[in-house]
């Protein structure tokens, strides 16, 4: 590698200067970016920066992204997220590398890791390249500051351009990015042209019995008082059928973001969000998270209790895959697996904490039901294996992803239909299919979108959210976590689902599991702490309960 020159050298000497790394802390970047509190987390944004500069001139001057966010976090923490130029995660085999920039002890330290990692990946530096980053951040406090701070890491390599897009939820970066690269529209008027006519045509091709375009009975959709909520506040009055009303939608004075709102905590607590009164019994309800990547259903059943039914993402995923299944079968003939219109290799994707009542709904449904370790990076690779692939954890983090390919011969069938026979079922579900690929985000798990698509589905089929409550009832589930001096000492295969490390341990869980009646139960160490995590199911809470203790207490046993 040709010498950088002092101009550069300079740059990234001055950037870590001014954000020197505090004794002690230590920054690692997961699938959640680094996140720590705010007041702490400038070193870790700076660094971030120049890693998203450098990853732009690697890949020619293609867009990154950076957004700063901690997510379903506290609002004092913060945080930051790269996004690859393709519009998802950052390249897995550059986190090392940030791991080790973010923790350099000395500008010396930074400047010296950043020249050996140009010369070993081929970059070329303080050469005429070219590098863009796009950024945003969401509504917490330290956000203004920390972006100004991720500018200054941007701009420490030379030549580099930061375009700040301003206040965004999380996957409308992610979807900006994407869109860019691929020559398309990418700003958020474009982003929100997109959701809300691709939304419309759905309702348009969705039969109206009355006739009468009459709004559906009431959505309330709780922002987390996070950047989704003001969001959905802007686009509300370009959707039509749709009586939505937001509460913790992020205006001042509202509520404080994410404390006891948004879909986390609904999630994990299975109670109602703040803000939510008894009148609201009954009534279908929504939940995003903080930077609004999340979404779950609700319906509070009782005016003295704080209890809900909770629709997760995995009934979010079976109820698309209903849909775009009944779609398919439309537009290829239900029983013909011959000379098909549209052949499709349609998949689904989940990992070992997927309910096991979900699983035997959609192999009932005859799909193919494959398994990932935990973490949407794994989902979504896989899920780009399909023609359609879909997504969903149960914290409500998913998508549907189509291939360009498919997506070409959709669109090619979709115009040689409406020639041939335009209006006809099969030319309204190609048509549906074309419109799906436009609502949901390409790039990410995006609540916004993918509440749009759920409310066009209930539509479609005339459900209420009970008939989607019905469509499978969950197995109890019960989770421990069990400190461990190594949580290394554990290794599992088979998607996490199977133990091979220690030998035996895999056969005392089995031997336990067949004790319960719909027992499974797995194990895998803990991704951040020296813990290893149980989750168990079986036919009663009580025994999903048992399950869980028992092998909690095999685990502490062997490895405690």
């Amino acid at each position: 590698m040709a010498d950088p020159g002092g101009e550069q050298r300079a740059a990234l000497l001055a950037a870590a200067s001014l954000f020197p790394v505090p004794d002690g802390a230590k920054f690692s970047y997961g699938t959640a970016g680094f996140r720590a509190d705010g007041s702490t987390m400038a070193p870790a944004v700076c660094r971030a920066g120049i890693v998203a500069a450098l990853r732009s001139v690697k890949l020619g001057g293609a867009a990154l992204g950076l957004v700063i966010t901690a997510s379903h976090n506290p609002v004092g923490d913060n945080g930051v997220k790269i996004v690859d130029a393709d519009g998802g995660m950052m390249s897995q085999a550059w986190e090392p590398f940030s791991d080790a920039l973010a923790n350099a002890p000395t500008p010396d330290a930074l400047l010296q890791l950043v020249l050996q990692f140009a010369k070993d990946e081929g970059i070329t530096l303080g050469e005429g390249h070219s590098a863009q980053v796009l950024l945003a951040r969401d509504t917490r406090p330290t956000g203004e500051y920390l972006l100004d701070v991720a500018m200054k890491g941007i701009n420490a390599i030379v030549g580099s351009v930061a375009l700040d897009m301003g206040i965004l939820t999380t996957p409308q970066l992610h979807w900006m990015v994407r869109n860019k690269n691929r020559g398309l529209k990418s700003s958020e008027e474009d982003y929100f042209t997109q959701i809300t006519e691709s939304f419309r045509q759905l309702l348009e091709l969705t039969h109206d019995d009355k006739g009468s375009g009459k709004p559906m009975e009431k959505l309330i959709v709780d922002g987390a008082n996070g950047i989704g909520g003001l969001k959905l506040e802007e686009i509300k009055p370009k959707l039509a059928r749709l009586d939505i009303v937001v509460r913790n939608s992020g205006k001042e004075g509202e509520g404080i973001l994410n404390e006891r709102c948004g879909a986390d905590f609904v999630q994990k607590e299975k109670v109602h969000p703040l803000g939510f009164a008894p009148n609201d019994v009954g009534v279908r309800c929504a939940s995003f998270d903080g930077d609004a990547d999340r979404l779950v259903y609700f319906r509070i059943t009782s005016p003295s209790s704080t209890i809900i039914d909770l629709v997760d993402g995995d009934k979010i995923l079976s109820l698309f895959v209903l849909f775009i299944r009944e779609q398919l079968d439309i537009v290829n003939g239900k029983d013909s697996q011959d000379n098909q219109a549209l052949p499709t290799r349609f998949g689904v994707v989940q990992t070992a904490y997927a309910n096991g009542a979900s699983t035997e709904f959609l192999k009932n449904l005859g799909l193919e039901v494959v398994f990932t370790s935990t973490g949407v990076k794994y989902l979504h690779k896989k899920a780009l294996e399909y023609d359609i692939g879909i997504y969903f954890e149960a914290n409500g983090h998913g998508t549907v992803l189509s291939a360009d390919e498919f997506v070409s011969r959709l669109e090619s069938l979709a115009s040689e239909l409406s020639s041939k026979a335009a209006g006809s079922p099969q030319h309204q579900a190609a048509l549906r299919l074309l419109a799906t690929t436009q609502l949901i985000n390409q790039a990410v798990g995006d609540a916004l979108s993918g509440m749009l698509l759920v409310e066009a589905v209930l539509q479609h089929k005339r459900w209420s959210l009970q008939n989607w409550c019905d469509i499978y009832t969950d197995l109890p589930s019960k989770q421990h976590k069990v400190k461990v001096k190594d949580r290394a000492s554990i290794v599992t295969t088979d998607a996490e689902r199977q133990v091979c490390k220690p030998s035996g341990l895999q056969e005392l869980i089995d031997r336990e599991v067949a004790n319960y009646s719909q027992g499974r139960c797995f194990v895998r160490p803990s991704g951040t702490e020296d813990v290893v995590r149980v989750y168990a199911e079986a036919s009663t809470v009580e025994a999903a309960d048992s399950l869980a203790k028992s092998v909690a207490q095999l685990v502490e046993r062997i490895l405690g």
